[in-house]
């Protein structure tokens, strides 16, 4: 993990108390809704399920090479919307900050749920839709959670978990919510010198964006795990 990365999480963790009050939209109510628009479409977004088709149909029906377009397309939709949301500076901050999350929210959910759905996973169940929101968190989060017992497993775990329950969901996006602030927030505060340049500002969010999407995508391959396509 790179020096900017490090400082970045450790200022963030300082700061989510007094940036939650500058992005009081970001709650568990706006992560479950960025869910649901990622894995169902919105705007000129098509659903999870039907953009993974459409790369599984591009790459000949080879799963593992369209899971990795899959990761590679939304990498490039989360530098795009990290260098839009970033080059305002830290004076646009609480205009920003909201959008910048809920669009990262949105586009890594959209990954997850593409890659669940190659893997042979329904994403109309709300235990693989649970198991999204885990992933989203990352997988040194997800330890944490699960040694603590706030949460009964892995994301693998809760999408084959014999019932549904429906409380670990709104647990979760609470869970996803501090830890996108944590990640944009530290983020900004961890580069504020180069605000002062605004383009530069745009390719350190790009950068920073792009990368977080990039290992959620790594993560999301690890652990599902896969099954029998329908």
């Amino acid at each position: 993990m790179g020096i900017t990365s490090s400082v970045g999480k450790s200022v963030g963790k300082m700061v989510v108390p007094q940036v939650g009050r500058l992005a009081p939209g970001v709650t568990s109510r706006a992560v479950l809704e960025a869910l649901a628009r990622a894995i169902d479409g919105v705007g000129p977004l098509p659903p999870a399920a039907r953009a993974a088709e459409r790369q599984l149909a591009e790459q000949g029906g080879n799963v593992d090479r369209a899971i990795h377009e899959v990761i590679e397309n939304n990498v490039r939709l989360a530098g795009a919307q990290g260098f839009a949301t970033n080059i305002g500076g830290l004076l646009t901050m609480a205009v920003t900050l909201p959008a910048n999350i809920t669009g990262l929210a949105i586009i890594q959910s959209r990954m997850i749920a593409g890659i669940a759905h190659l893997r042979g996973y329904d994403l109309d169940d709300p235990k693989v839709r649970t198991a999204v929101l885990a992933t989203l968190l990352g997988s040194d989060v997800v330890d944490e959670l699960v040694k603590r017992r706030k949460i009964p497993g892995t994301p693998l775990a809760l999408a084959a978990a014999p019932v549904h329950d429906p409380t670990l969901g709104v647990l979760l996006a609470t869970e996803v919510a501090q830890v996108m602030l944590a990640k944009v927030a530290g983020k900004r505060l961890a580069t504020a010198a180069g605000r002062r340049i605004p383009v530069v500002g745009g390719l350190v969010g790009a950068s920073a964006d792009g990368y977080t999407t990039w290992r959620a995508g790594r993560y999301t391959d690890k652990e599902f795990r896969p099954r029998a396509r329908r």
